[in-house]
């Protein structure tokens, strides 16, 4: 979710990457050592032993000692670190690089500013707190096949499942947020009741280039710019790494960390930073990167990360958003993957926090919420990203086929702040629209302690005539990265299959929704769900048909898919639950050969679509 990045970084100049030295250890008896920056892939390599509670990790000899532990459970400074399982890792896949007589200067000024002048000392951007359990990034995996240790993988699964999220390359050289690390796929392929996962980078141009430079480059947008002395000195420092040639911003900064896409043809990695890029998957169940997109021209700087498709027509609407006017432009891709020309929505006054969107048959919706980008942030010590108290948040209605936002209306709906859309559709012949989204309770929590949020499900029912606003709410649970069954996007549905904030980012099981419950019914709406137990976290679900080609079938005929992690076993799985069932029950559970650290978005592909691409 590396949001709002975008244009902020190629509009201001920018970056240079985090340092500070970490390293996950789950005893105090083993080897340490003293690490400035490496790849992951040349972190010492640990094994499990017999004995679960314990681990063993083999320094190289060239290794110092660590002069500072890191444990693997976050814990206040001066607390003893508990004894966790640390994941096995694979073999050094490359020799660590050689840095350059400027890279070393670069990175001792970089050093300089993460130690003296903005260490990470709140909790938000501390890599300790952000990087501990399976938050932790794992090694590149190639495609090793897995055991399905419960029930067997139904036939409709034939294809493969995505799952993006953050791993960065390199451990933080200073304040790191959840939304700064580079984008990792975790995929598993089935086929025949076999399944295969394999994990890979999203080789990224800023990847890349830091990859061959042995070090970080560009510095984190959620975390990097914290009070105009630290803000100043990384972009000063990102300015001369760019003028000495070690990096180009025309070729794209972004993470590609976020989301997937499937749409005129290809397979998309998204993150709202920089344009998307293309991947595929092998016959053999590998990941490739194909390079960086721009729809022959006609896409410039970035794009959403959360796309909406047509089911119906194959059509794709996005948008792209950052700090300067205008604020939010408007597109849409036909079904060949034609880019349509930008809509600029010069009505949006001032920069917002746009992540989301939803669109209806005849509508696309933005909402205008309290976060927003703002450089006074910066005078107060804060981040230019943060929330605005004093604002009232809106919803903007515009034909989703207009030419221009001449029809574009908005609507004041205060004290409703949604980051993530479900879905939305027309109602009353088109003259009223009705939104589901999870509306967030305490939206000044957002970036800085998103353990301190609680986001409840909403309906909201506009009247576009009158201008008259309806909320009724769906469930007073804490839930979000809730999905639908795709053959729904934009047309009314019934169900919704949400994560169980526990507290978010974590996610301690899932439930279904019943959204057509009347407003004349005060009850919850919540009518299934599943826990997945003391220690067992898992993420964003997706629904997969079982018949997606057949109009007649019901809704809620299908499947539940996520990925769980055993934080008390450090064993990772892919969970396969019936979405009809009052229990959800679980009817294929797979054991991960690695471990899948938490994550944002995923997506399911047939083997029919996987094999057009």
């Amino acid at each position: 979710m590396d949001a709002f990045s975008s244009s902020f970084l190629s509009r201001l100049s920018q970056n240079p990457k985090l340092s500070t030295s970490l390293i996950t250890s789950s005893s105090t008896n083993i080897a340490l050592l003293h690490v400035s920056a490496v790849r992951i892939e040349d972190r010492p390599q640990t094994t499990i032993n017999a004995n679960p509670t314990t681990t063993t990790t083999t320094a190289p000899p060239s290794s110092k000692p660590l002069r500072k532990e890191i444990p693997t459970k976050y814990t206040p400074a001066k607390s003893t670190p508990p004894k966790t399982q640390s994941p096995q890792r694979q073999k050094p896949s490359r020799k660590l690089v050689e840095p350059s007589l400027p890279t070393v200067f670069f990175n001792a000024v970089d050093d300089f500013i993460n130690t003296f002048i903005d260490p990470p000392t709140r909790r938000s951007v501390d890599p300790k707190y952000f990087l501990s359990n399976n938050f932790a990034p794992v090694d590149e995996l190639p495609p090793t096949e897995c055991e399905v240790v419960e029930g067997s993988l139904p036939p409709c699964l034939d294809g493969a499942y995505f799952r993006n999220g953050p791993n960065p390359q390199f451990l933080p050289r200073g304040p790191y947020h959840l939304f700064d690390g580079d984008g990792m796929i975790h995929s598993i392929k089935i086929s025949q009741g076999r399944a295969t996962l394999c994990s890979r980078y999203v080789k990224t141009y800023k990847y890349m280039i830091e990859r061959d430079l042995g070090s970080t480059v560009m510095p984190n947008v959620f975390s990097g710019f914290n009070g105009l002395t630290p803000s100043a000195a990384r972009v000063a420092l990102a300015a001369a790494r760019i003028l000495t040639g070690q990096f180009n911003l025309a070729k794209g900064f972004g993470l590609a960390n976020t989301s997937l896409a499937l749409f005129g043809g290809k397979l998309f990695a998204l993150g709202e930073s920089d344009l998307p890029y293309t991947v595929k998957l092998t016959q053999n169940g590998d990941l490739l990167t194909i390079g960086r997109h721009d729809f022959d021209g006609k896409l410039i700087v970035s794009m959403t990360a959360h796309p909406k498709i047509d089911p119906e027509t194959g059509e794709a609407f996005a948008f792209r958003y950052g700090p300067m006017p205008p604020f939010l432009n408007f597109f849409r891709i036909k079904p060949d993957g034609t880019k349509e020309p930008d809509i600029p929505i010069f009505s949006m006054t001032r920069p917002s926090f746009l992540h989301d969107f939803a669109i209806t048959k005849k509508y696309a919706i933005f909402p205008d919420i309290q976060i927003g980008m703002n450089p006074l942030f910066m005078i107060a010590g804060g981040s230019p990203v943060g929330s605005d108290p004093g604002k009232v948040p809106r919803l903007g209605v515009i034909p989703r086929y207009a030419m221009d936002e001449a029809e574009m209306k908005w609507f004041d709906v205060p004290g409703l702040n949604f980051i993530h859309a479900i879905n939305a559709w027309d109602e009353d012949d088109g003259d009223s629209i009705v939104v589901v989204a999870p509306n967030i309770l305490s939206v000044e929590h957002t970036l800085e302690r998103m353990d301190l949020i609680h986001a409840s499900v909403e309906k909201i029912k506009i009247d576009l005539k009158t201008g008259m606003v309806w909320r009724h709410p769906i469930s007073t649970r804490n839930l979000d990265f809730a999905v639908i069954n795709p053959a729904y996007v934009g047309k009314k549905n019934k169900y919704v299959y949400a994560a169980v904030g526990d507290p978010m980012p974590k996610v301690s099981g899932l439930v279904k929704l019943d959204v057509s419950v009347s407003e004349d019914d005060r009850r919850d709406c919540i009518v299934a769900s599943r826990l997945y137990g003391p220690g067992c976290l898992g993420g964003e679900p997706f629904f997969v048909a079982k018949e997606p080609n057949n109009p007649n079938t019901d809704e809620d005929d299908g499947y539940v898919v996520s990925y769980v992690h055993d934080e008390n076993t450090g064993e990772s799985r892919f969970l396969v639950m019936d979405a009809k069932s009052p229990n959800l029950e679980i009817v294929a559970a797979v054991k991960l050969p690695q471990r899948v650290p938490y994550g944002f978005h995923g997506l399911f592909v047939s083997e029919n679509d996987l094999n057009k691409l």
